[in-house]
């Protein structure tokens, strides 16, 4: 008898409806399992034979073959052994056929019966959706995930008994009340908690408004890092939209938690610099996010950025400029989405203290190979340098109370407001993500700002990509102060963040 039914298999951030098909036929005892099956996959026979028996549901001594279709998707995971359980039950006529027909089912099955959760509920929902499934089966600590996709009927089982009771009379089913609070997501470090360091505030506020690349160096202990932490709470709020993507890749990897799992802030990933160029990228075997990834459409941000390898800040330099990271292996090219903000803090020299004579213990020799572990192509895609300077004793005594947090965000939103709708016909919205022919149609300068630009690339000569980041930031400051055109000001301004190559790497 034959029996199918749908799983879902994901292939980078594809996911590929699966017709999981059993056949039980008379011949000798054997359970054969065909279609690019992983080792994973396979093992779902053991686990289902075993997990059917221990409920008091013995397989029919026949021959038992299973196909996942199409062959030529390789299937991962143990999303399937649910799917295979009820093909099979179906074939053998514990279950009807055409209950299982066009139903979407993924979950984990352990020896006694229960339903584990499994990664990328969400996407394989979505693709469900698109598919027109009836409805779909997913295991019950992925519910709420499987609930924010709102008009797609989701049945969540516990047990193996669930399943066949809930898939032989769907409407027997009713949807779980959803019991306690809603968990905030809410960063609770605030702006104001910072002294002093209004040259690096202002460098952070530009470089959000607009979606630039920063870059900071000081001393040890001058606050780099505690400025970062602070960077995804003047960051807009994400939009619907912008959530449900986010969301989608945090369950992929396998990152969402169990009571809140709609991502609702910004991300903000801080790897180690011990961190692998494979886990900053994505990959593996069947690749899976990477940190650029789960920073998407947030913060990245790179620590003491010398000390990492240099295979991994050059893995960088594609996706900082087409903003998706593609990972080639031999099943095929996936593309991952890599649009995040970089933010990198530094010490100028192995000691930390570098040019401070009276306390750098570094020799010339040493300060230039530690700052030569950042290559020029590199050094050319961050937009902003800001020097940081160790806060003074005054800064840090005067009890004087900063903007806090929500007063920054306000302007920031001001600011990309501006670009919105200066972008609504383009396929970008915030400055630094402009083309070299974009930047020529929105960045005009006035006469005064036309002779200094013309002045420092004559003094500090740039590369083509230097020179667009330098307007790209201007107009981000004119648009900060609501301004048209770029003035002097404004681009005098852009061009104080890019002093850093002429004073460290010059």
């Amino acid at each position: 008898m034959f029996a199918s039914v749908f799983s879902a298999a994901i292939s980078g951030m594809e996911v590929h409806l699966i017709k999981v098909e059993a056949d039980v036929s008379d011949g000798l005892p054997s359970f054969t399992m065909v279609g690019l099956p992983s080792t994973q996959v396979k093992e779902a026979q053991d686990r289902v034979r075993t997990a059917l028996k221990n409920n008091g549901i013995a397989l029919p001594p026949k021959r038992i073959t299973v196909n996942l279709a199409p062959a030529d998707i390789r299937k991962e995971g143990a999303g399937f052994d649910l799917p295979l359980a009820a093909a099979v039950l179906a074939a053998a006529g514990v279950l009807a056929a055409e209950q299982l027909g066009n139903v979407m089912m993924a979950g984990e099955i352990g020896l006694n019966g229960e339903i584990h959760a499994v990664s990328g509920i969400l996407p394989m929902i979505i693709r469900a959706r698109e598919e027109k499934c009836r409805f779909c089966v997913v295991p019950y600590d992925n519910l709420k995930e499987a609930h924010l996709i709102p008009d797609m009927k989701v049945i969540g089982v516990s047990n193996l008994q669930e399943m066949i009771r809930y898939v032989s009379v769907p409407d027997s089913y009713k949807k779980p009340v959803e019991k306690g609070k809603k968990i905030s997501q809410e960063n609770p470090a605030d702006f104001c908690e910072i002294h002093g360091q209004e040259s690096l505030k202002r460098a952070v506020e530009i470089a959000v408004s607009g979606f630039h690349n920063l870059l900071m160096i000081g001393p040890p202990g001058a606050g780099k890092t505690m400025i970062a932490r602070r960077i995804p709470g003047i960051m807009p709020e994400l939009t619907v939209e912008e959530g449900l993507e986010l969301t989608k890749i945090y369950s992929i990897a396998g990152l969402l938690p169990a009571e809140d799992p709609l991502i609702r802030i910004r991300p903000f990933r801080s790897p180690h610099h011990t961190c692998s160029a494979q886990a900053l990228a994505g990959g593996g075997r069947n690749p899976r996010p990477g940190e650029i990834t789960l920073a998407h459409r947030g913060v990245l941000f790179l620590d003491e950025m010398p000390e990492f390898s240099r295979r991994s800040l050059e893995i960088l330099r594609q996706p900082l400029e087409d903003k998706v990271i593609h990972i080639s292996r031999v099943y095929g090219t996936y593309d991952f989405p890599a649009h995040f903000m970089l933010c990198a803090a530094m010490n100028p020299c192995p000691c930390g203290y570098y040019p401070d004579m009276n306390r750098c213990r570094c020799t010339p020799a040493q300060v230039g190979q530690y700052l030569g572990k950042l290559s020029q192509p590199l050094l050319d895609r961050l937009d902003l340098c800001a020097d940081v300077s160790p806060v003074d004793f005054d800064g840090m005594s005067n009890g004087k109370i900063g903007e806090n947090t929500k007063q920054v965000r306000m302007r920031v939103e001001a600011a990309q407001q501006i670009q919105r709708e200066r972008f609504k016909d383009e396929k970008i919205q915030f400055n630094g993500e402009m083309s070299g022919k974009q930047v020529e149609n929105f960045c005009h300068l006035d006469d005064s700002a036309g002779r200094l630009l013309k002045m420092a690339f004559q003094h500090m000569p740039f590369s083509a990509r230097a020179y667009h980041r330098i307007l790209k930031v201007a107009r981000t400051i004119a648009d900060m102060d609501a301004s048209e055109t770029i003035n002097k000001e404004h681009l005098g301004e852009a061009l104080s963040y890019r002093s850093f190559d002429k004073k460290y790497w010059n």
